[in-house]
């Protein structure tokens, strides 16, 4: 049965701001929902019940509770929600996933900012990575005074963000996209900043430390460059045959 679970009686919110973090492209909504509820401290709000989430459960640090994969915390001070994913969403059942959860947006007059990436070829190293901004509804309007820059070129977003921003077109909703250009192959934590600091922090008008995300850049950089070296070392020692052409 479709429901929100409550976890917490005590709060109220008014017109609150919903971060969605969908595992995807480089990670980017999911490390920027971790990132925030770690940084500003979000209180586990809600489990979230819904068709479409794979039938499994989910434990965590220092507590014998299982919780569902999707969950929703909250920052009541600073009127946010973040809706944390531990799985991803089939794309057959992303359409059921929508019905359910934006049904609760509505009633509770959810602002929802979604993020997906934008795969980045090796030879696009763009510093920083390009961010443009889509909505439906009154989200083109928030964007624009956020300073948000449209789209280069054509494009879709598929995926459970995809049912999400296509639910909020079909029902004439407001809702936010973010497109951030991301590494198709790593984690990328250098998209997420850019998508906090750029994307998010104008919509909520509040600061963000992104500091520990940057740490978390070079860490990455330096395991890419040690995976890269030992798939490397790996091909040099292992047998192969090379076709020798005439005219090489």
């Amino acid at each position: 049965m479709a429901r929100i679970e409550y976890q917490l009686d005590d709060v109220v919110l008014d017109s609150p701001t919903l971060i969605e973090g969908f595992p995807g492209v480089g990670l980017v909504g999911k490390i920027i929902v971790d990132h925030l509820i770690e940084q500003l401290g979000m209180e586990h709000y809600a489990n979230v019940h819904c068709e479409g989430i794979p039938r499994v459960a989910t434990y965590q640090p220092d507590s014998s509770e299982l919780v569902t994969p999707v969950r929703l915390y909250v920052d009541s001070d600073r009127e946010l929600i973040a809706l944390q994913s531990d799985v991803p969403i089939k794309p057959n059942a992303a359409t059921a996933f929508a019905d359910c959860v934006t049904g609760w947006f509505k009633t509770e007059d959810v602002l929802p900012i979604y993020v997906s990436g934008l795969p980045r070829q090796p030879d696009e190293q763009a510093e920083p990575p390009a961010l443009y901004g889509v909505g439906t509804g009154g989200g083109s309007e928030q964007l624009a005074a956020a300073g948000i820059d449209t789209p280069a070129e054509m494009g879709m977003v598929s995926g459970p963000t995809g049912a999400l921003l296509s639910h909020a077109l079909d029902n004439d909703t407001t809702a936010v996209g973010y497109i951030v250009e991301s590494d198709p192959q790593f984690p990328d934590p250098d998209a997420a900043k850019a998508v906090l600091e750029r994307g998010i922090e104008p919509i909520v008008d509040r600061d963000i430390d992104t500091s520990e995300l940057t740490d978390k850049a070079a860490e990455i950089e330096q395991a890419r460059k040690q995976l890269l070296k030992r798939m490397q070392q790996a091909t040099e020692e292992s047998s192969r045959a090379e076709p020798i052409r005439m005219y090489q």
